[in-house]
């Protein structure tokens, strides 16, 4: 009999996990709260760095675990340990037996609206990422439809590297995701001024580097290395933006069409009552405590569970892919020597 591998989460981490243990002849069932599969990487329109469309990778995942079985809007109840194993009861009523339990949860993004200064729910025209990906995929959202818009900036780091706002570390992708929805605005608007208020760019994945040179070159995108200090609206309704270029040395001041906050990562809290449940710790920075963090991330300190991708901290998708499937193979050999 195949043997039950239980997967909490249905994102890219837990679709390519499943897909990984279907080829070792297990039997992986992922347990999505949502009502889909995909998790964030769903919403996306374009991935970097080759702008490869989100919907095509979904959906190429999903076909790969057909054979998986998938429980949807579904929340783990209880777990309890067993002797060699753990009793799972899922919200929909079924209980699992297994020996393994794999989670795959996944990142919140920061609630924007707790950075007032930057006028998130308070002005008509500042969104988040969230918001433009959303509208890429939908064209809805009547602060950008039918408009002629001709300035638009991109404040990075909303909630990352940020002690005030209680999360410490880096986003890790909220600088290539900015340069990549700076360049899907301006395929909809040529004639628009595009602005990244940065930081510092952190480009160190793979043709990230070229990726921001391109946005340079080729789109026009202005880079203005300095912190936004205050956001406003004007009399016709515009988003007035102030903040020092530091490059310069020089206080800078633009009106701007559309204002963009690029909200990073942080933990997903929705995973703290199941992990309480197996005492699997929770780190410094909010997420789950693998056994290291050089050696074995995707092992946790309870015999038998396993993490993999943004549970664990800030991820790129293939990060998230490259973990999963190496926790699968942690996975195999703590149940091949068991």
């Amino acid at each position: 009999m195949k043997q039950n591998v239980v997967i909490i989460g249905g994102g890219i981490a837990g679709m390519e996990a499943a897909k990984q243990l279907l080829m070792l002849g297990y039997k992986p069932i992922i347990v999505e709260k949502s009502d889909h599969l995909g998790g964030h990487v769903s919403n996306w329109h374009r991935l970097f760095p080759d702008m490869t469309p989100a919907v095509a990778l979904i959906e190429r995942m999903k076909g790969e675990i057909s054979d998986a079985n998938v429980f949807l809007e579904t929340e783990v109840s209880s777990i309890n340990k067993l002797k060699d194993g753990y009793s799972i009861v899922l919200s929909n009523g079924v209980s699992i037996v297994s020996r393994a339990v794999l989670i795959a949860s996944g990142f919140k993004l920061f609630n924007a609206a707790k950075k007032e200064e930057y006028g998130y729910g308070i002005y008509d025209q500042v969104i988040t990422n969230q918001d433009l990906e959303h509208w890429f995929n939908t064209g809805e959202d009547k602060r950008m439809t039918g408009k002629d818009i001709k300035s638009i900036g991109f404040v990075h780091c909303v909630g990352s590297r940020d002690l005030k706002a209680g999360n410490s570390q880096c986003s890790k992708v909220c600088c290539v995701t900015a340069i990549k929805q700076a360049i899907e605005i301006k395929e909809r608007f040529p004639t628009a001024e595009i602005y990244c208020f940065y930081m510092d760019l952190r480009l160190f994945g793979k043709k990230y580097e070229d990726f921001y040179i391109n946005a340079q070159k080729q789109y026009d995108v202005h880079f203005i290395r300095g912190r936004v200090s205050e956001v406003s609206e004007n009399i016709d309704g515009k988003v007035v933006v102030k903040a020092e270029d530091t490059l310069s040395g020089k206080p800078l001041r633009v009106t701007l069409d559309l204002l963009v906050l690029m909200s990073g990562m942080v933990c997903n809290p929705d995973i703290d009552q199941v992990a309480s449940m197996i005492n699997v710790g929770v780190d410094t920075d909010g997420f789950l405590r693998s056994r290291d963090n050089v050696y074995s991330i995707m092992e946790s300190d309870c015999p038998g569970v396993f993490l993999a991708g943004a549970c664990t901290g800030t991820k790129t998708v293939p990060e998230t892919v490259a973990e999963a499937r190496a926790a699968v193979l942690s996975i195999h050999n703590y149940l091949s020597n068991g």
